[in-house]
């Protein structure tokens, strides 16, 4: 699965750099509107890849899960503790 988020971060990432380097090193030759539009989608591509890659996949363990189940009790105790007051 990780290896899977990687791919696809790294992939959105390649596509942002060749819109912004495409867009400003020969598509402004022709239309400088069209490099802004290519900027602006280069633009937001970076936060939807940061989100890509820090997706939680169904067999990922959560950060508070330790796999310890003793422990994983004693910190769900303390969460139901802390909800209620």
């Amino acid at each position: 699965m990780y290896a899977r988020r990687r791919h696809a971060y790294f992939f959105l990432m390649g596509a942002c750099l060749t819109l912004f380097i495409s867009a400003w090193a020969f598509v402004r030759l022709w239309s400088v509107p069209a490099a802004v539009v290519m900027c602006i989608v280069a633009m937001v591509i970076p936060p939807v890849a940061a989100i890509v890659a820090n997706r939680r996949g169904p067999q990922d363990r959560w950060w508070d899960e330790s796999g310890d189940e003793e422990s994983d009790r004693w910190w769900r105790e303390l969460d139901d503790h802390y909800h209620r007051h």
